[in-house]
């Protein structure tokens, strides 16, 4: 495409000055013909020059391209092994959180259980407690009181009538 422009342009530039109405003449001279050979000529040799610099260029910028594909490569690599490594760590750190939340849950059922042994302790030895209290209390009550000696006479009279043994009876004292 470059060339064809400058081509283009450059067949412009020789051809205007023979064009009869910008001053031209009509015909050429030997001398003309002989500048106009070393001027293509010279063009040739120009256009040539032209695309080589224009290769060069391109090879410049296609290696350019290449390196900078390269760098871009290293640095996606780097990049996904740096994603690699923080994913790692993630999953390190849930790892640990998992094991931190198992030890907590047995420390909640630990604490449970100690605490319903407690509760269970104290209710068990409270009642314990409470019925050997009382059956201590009546025993020191029937020893040492005065009710032993009633109930033996509340008997003696029982046997005697009829109505109060019926009594004495029914609540289980004779």
């Amino acid at each position: 495409m470059r060339r064809v422009f400058i081509n283009c342009i450059l067949i412009l530039l020789f051809l205007l000055p023979e064009i009869p109405c910008f001053g031209g003449q009509t015909g050429f001279t030997q001398e003309d013909r002989e500048r106009l050979v070393r001027l293509e000529a010279t063009l040739k040799v120009f256009m040539e020059q032209l695309d080589k610099r224009f290769e060069q260029v391109d090879k410049r910028i296609s290696e350019l391209r290449e390196d900078v594909n390269k760098r871009f490569e290293e640095m996606r690599e780097d990049m996904n092994k740096r994603f690699e490594q923080v994913d790692k760590r993630f999953e390190q750190v849930d790892k640990r959180f998992e094991e931190m939340m198992t030890f907590l849950w047995m420390l909640v059922g630990i604490f449970t259980t100690l605490t319903a042994v407690v509760i269970g302790f104290a209710y068990w030895d409270r009642r314990t407690i409470i019925r050997k209290a009382r059956d201590e209390a009546i025993e020191t009550i029937e020893r040492e009181g005065r009710l032993k000696e009633f109930i033996k006479a509340l008997r003696a009279y029982a046997s005697e009538d009829q109505k109060f043994a019926t009594v004495l009876r029914s609540f289980g004292l004779l």
